[in-house]
């Protein structure tokens, strides 16, 4: 930290008495710096910055009012404390003063204790304000360190626990991927819309990417003869088969409540627990309807969707990209979100090659 014997104070005064009283009086403090008239203080300033500006207001030429307005509207010298030397005392001379960002005023005849402590005064919140200015980068780049490693640690996160409903379901793998691939590319079109452009903002879209493999993370609590079963579902099986979104709800809940606030875990559990929600109210756990399912849920049930129909099941084929297409614009205001399937049909060549490029192979 910069001492105040290592400051420099800037005198300006046309007045060869009043710059001999300063210099007296704070010489052996500070480093002085004199300039006789407002054009000579200006380019002293430019040479080099002083800590503090003692500035005499009635100067011939540019009188002190000006100087400080130069001084205040460069970017580089405008946080530099001015004082204001003068004989005026009458409030509208101190008014103007203030409004030009001077800090203070020294009235004429100088009382010499008096231009110390203020001198003083300043130089020590400069100080103190940098101090406190260097402390807070300091703490920001340690803020923005620790939310790289957050980051880093996300994604690796994300992946582990998405792997365990892989090894439960073999489907799962590139189903995950893909999904997660459809959803990006849905709500980046959906932010076309001015109804999304607000909600969709680069973030949003980032996080729906990164906690999209986790919607089906509650199947690792589906018994294996439910879960992979080499069949269709019996009606009881299937309603053990819902279970799966309260599981990945309940235990991402759970997970973030540990974690404390955790944006990416918020995404997943609106993901696992509302991406099986109709738009009509059919849907489960919850039965919710129209836009009381989260956004994320409405993108999700579009992308899970089309997944499972274009994907060879035990009880059925895999159909066509167009037959798939087909079935989902069919469920527009019922099954899905109007807004969303209308995205759907801008994009619906990009799932196409998305569902290629993360074919499963057998």
């Amino acid at each position: 930290m910069k001492k105040l014997s290592e400051c420099t104070v800037l005198i300006v005064d046309d007045t060869e008495v009043n710059v001999d009283i300063l210099v007296e009086a704070l010489g052996d403090d500070y480093e002085i710096s004199v300039a006789m008239d407002g054009e000579s203080a200006l380019e002293n300033i430019e040479m080099e910055v002083p800590d503090i500006i003692l500035l005499d207001i009635m100067m011939p030429g540019m009188d002190g009012y000006e100087v400080c307005r130069h001084i205040k509207e460069n970017k580089a010298t405008a946080e530099i404390p001015i004082i204001f030397l003068t004989a005026m005392t009458d409030i509208n001379s101190k008014t103007k003063g203030f409004e030009l960002g001077a800090v203070d005023y020294v009235t004429k005849p100088f009382e010499i204790l008096e231009v110390k402590a203020r001198v003083f005064t300043h130089l020590s919140l400069k100080l103190a304000k940098y101090e406190l200015s260097k402390q807070n980068e300091i703490l920001e780049k340690k803020v923005i360190e620790r939310t790289k490693e957050i980051c880093l640690t996300q994604e690796p996160t994300i992946e582990a626990l998405a792997c365990l409903a892989e090894y439960r379901d073999p489907e799962t793998g590139g189903h995950i991927k893909r999904t997660k691939n459809y959803i990006k590319i849905l709500a980046e079109e959906l932010k076309k819309n001015p109804k999304f452009k607000e909600i969709l903002n680069n973030k949003t879209i980032e996080l729906l990417y990164k906690s999209a493999p986790l919607h089906d993370i509650g199947k690792i609590g589906i018994r294996d003869n439910v879960l992979l079963k080499n069949g269709k579902l019996t009606d009881e099986e299937f309603e053990e088969m819902k279970k799966h979104t309260i599981f990945g709800y309940d235990s991402l809940a759970r997970a973030s409540k540990n974690l404390g606030d955790s944006s990416f875990l918020k995404c997943a559990m609106e993901l696992a627990c509302s991406h099986h929600e109709k738009w009509n109210g059919t849907g489960y756990p919850n039965r919710l309807v129209g836009e009381e399912i989260f956004l994320s849920g409405r993108l999700m049930a579009v992308a899970d969707v089309y997944d499972a129909l274009i994907s060879k099941r035990v009880y059925k084929q895999a159909y066509s990209h167009e037959k798939a297409v087909q079935i989902i614009i069919e469920g527009k205001g019922q099954h899905f979100d109007p807004d969303i399937i209308d995205a759907f049909m801008n994009v619906q060549e990009e799932f196409r090659k998305i569902s290629y490029e993360y074919a499963d192979f057998e």
